[in-house]
């Protein structure tokens, strides 16, 4: 098993670098870069978008200051060139794109991400501040969904083809159309004072008195805020589990050692607990730290929208937009190697929850 890990964590590293160079490259054919926009904002265009679709007369190539720097970028009409240049030094563009990539990797591998072009804070700090709402949803969405999914699944596969089991399809079905977005806006609509009950807060994780309250009266306040974001966030991965702990089971029961199981006169709890159980939830035990991932990094940019919530999502996505290239890079860089380190933890989830899976044997 050891050496197993250890070529997991050798293919880490090409792995982390392909996803860089890809992901790199690809933004330098990106119109807008950083300079771009905050001479946007110096030219006060607002978006710097604008400033390049909307000069079809000749505009894009008026440099009043005369001077070629200008040329280069749309919005730095007027400016002098020095001042472009002193922009570029500050951001790094004085460099060739390979140098650049490979500053940018090296100071990577000491786990040094630089800081915010537009937010003055380090890019670890600001993820630090915004973890906080991201690691709510990823971790309560993971555990009510794994709460709920995991029972129901079970029920369903021992009533299989029963009306429960068929009106519960029903409604699976139904929660997994819809999108986790559309649902949150209905629970608005429905508990947050939209347009019937105003039951639970529309924003925020706490209350404006929160430093105020006992230490129960924290902890419901927490989670009077965060109940409709964290149902809105479970419902499609909440369909998906339910459904793969069903089909677990009902392959595991159809098996010949649980037919001499019952042969054998064992109650009905004892098969399915006591034998079934570990087999058919191999694959769903095993693929939480993954959906945790998935949760935590992947659903959350609309939720954190509609509840008015600050999270890692909608950085990420305001990052994207201002060509924030420390914060874009930054954590691509963190959570690609996370991603990547806990596909390895989910492997050594299958064996730590079936002790006879060998990686080893299989990869010899």
């Amino acid at each position: 098993m050891g050496a197993y890990i250890l070529r997991r964590l050798l293919l880490v590293i090409p792995t982390l670098v392909g996803i860089m160079i890809v992901n790199f490259t690809l933004t330098q054919f990106v119109p807008g870069g950083p300079i771009e926009q905050v001479l946007a904002q110096i030219q006060g265009e607002g978006d710097v978008l604008s400033g390049i679709t909307g000069s079809g007369d000749g505009g894009q190539t008026e440099d009043i200051a005369g001077g070629a720097a200008n040329d280069k970028y749309v919005g730095a009409r007027g400016l002098p060139p020095e001042f472009i240049k002193e922009l570029e030094v500050q951001f790094g563009f004085d460099k060739p794109p390979l140098e650049r990539f490979l500053n940018m990797m090296w100071n990577y591998l000491h786990f040094d991400f630089g800081e915010s072009y537009f937010r003055s804070i380090s890019v670890v700090d600001l993820v630090i501040e915004k973890m906080p709402v991201s690691i709510t949803l990823g971790l309560w969405s993971t555990l009510l969904a794994y709460a709920v999914s995991i029972p129901l699944g079970i029920r369903k596969a021992v009533r299989d083809g029963t009306p429960f089991d068929t009106w519960t399809s029903g409604a699976i079905i139904v929660g997994y159309a819809i999108p986790g977005f559309l649902f949150a806006v209905m629970l608005i609509v429905l508990f947050a004072g939209g347009s019937y009950w105003r039951i639970f807060p529309l924003r925020g994780l706490t209350s404006d008195n929160w430093e105020d309250l006992t230490v129960i009266g924290k902890v419901l306040d927490y989670f009077w805020h965060i109940a409709l974001p964290i149902i809105a966030s479970t419902i499609s991965g909440f369909a998906t589990l339910t459904l793969l702990t069903k089909n677990s089971f009902l392959d595991e029961i159809n098996k010949q050692y649980v037919l001499t199981a019952r042969a054998k006169g064992l109650s009905e709890s004892r098969v399915l607990y006591g034998h079934v159980f570990r087999n058919a939830m191999l694959i769903v035990i095993a693929g939480f730290p993954s959906l945790f991932l998935a949760v935590l990094f992947g659903g959350g940019l609309l939720i954190e929208i509609i509840f008015s919530l600050d999270g890692l999502g909608r950085m990420g996505y305001e990052a994207a937009l201002q060509r924030d290239y420390p914060v874009v890079f930054g954590t691509l860089y963190a959570f690609g190697l996370m991603g990547l380190v806990v596909g390895i933890v989910s492997d050594l989830m299958y064996v730590f929850v079936d002790p006879r899976i060998d990686f080893e044997r299989r990869v010899g």
